[in-house]
């Protein structure tokens, strides 16, 4: 039997009392936030409206929270904490930064089909194959094997996110259901499991008041509610996008 080391990226786990002193500090990684913030001011920033700066910034923060402020180092402790930042990450960042894109530039910059379905699955394998114990407790054992993990989520987030802004609102209302219903499966499946599952946080969550398998129930709980139900709510803004269309015709797409 082979016993992993894990050395997560974001730290060891912190201390409760410490935890607001851990931010992440790795200059690669900032330094990748800032050209972000930089390419996209000089591209498509020229020319954007100011509520596509607001969304572009909301995105961004997120990412910043993510990776640098103490959640990085929280999700060290605990499986919720890292089902809370895949949340953050795929749901909403992703999201968001789809939707500062101009609709045109971001069409052209990955080709005319949006492909929503072959993303919609991608993505739904990606996450119950991460929070599979093996694959999940190799993803800690490494930076490489870390970022490999955030990379493959965070591209299946940016695929599906555009894939539904730029399909037909019907098609992307089935892939937004379909979504919901999947993660809230993987998150029921998690919240009932018997035993504690994720080897990384056997030692680590003690300290925070909870043990090893109470932590995995929150973290199967923020999946299924929480996290499900952030789909279930775009389904909804799309929905009411359509309904205000009224005569606009079954092609109509999100703006």
């Amino acid at each position: 039997m082979t016993i992993l080391s894990f050395q997560p990226y974001c730290g060891p786990a912190p201390q409760p009392g410490a935890v607001w002193a851990a931010w992440n500090l790795d200059p690669v990684l900032i330094g990748a936030l800032v050209a972000l913030a930089v390419v996209w001011g000089m591209t498509w920033g020229r020319g954007a409206s100011t509520r596509e700066r607001l969304v572009f910034g909301a995105g961004w923060s997120l990412f910043f929270i993510a990776f640098v402020s103490p959640l990085c180092a929280l999700t060290s402790a605990l499986f919720a904490a890292r089902v809370g930042h895949h949340v953050a990450v795929m749901t909403l960042a992703a999201g968001l930064l789809v939707l500062a894109a101009p609709r045109a530039r971001l069409k052209r910059l990955f080709g005319g089909r949006s492909l929503l379905w072959s993303a919609t699955a991608a993505q739904a394998v990606l996450l119950w194959f991460w929070h599979a114990p093996a694959a999940y407790g190799w993803s800690l054992t490494g930076d490489a094997q870390y970022w490999i993990m955030q990379a493959s989520l965070i591209g299946a987030a940016l695929m599906f996110w555009r894939g539904v802004r730029l399909a037909p609102i019907q098609h992307g209302l089935l892939a937004l259901i379909a979504t919901m219903v999947q993660m809230g499966a993987l998150g029921a499946l998690i919240t009932f499991a018997s035993e504690p599952m994720y080897a990384p946080h056997f030692a680590t969550t003690l300290a925070w008041g909870l043990t090893p398998l109470e932590d995995q129930q929150a973290g199967g709980l923020i999946m299924w509610a929480p996290a499900a139900g952030a789909y279930l709510a775009a389904a909804l803004i799309l929905l009411m996008r359509r309904v205000g269309f009224g005569e606009a015709g079954a092609g109509e797409r999100i703006a």
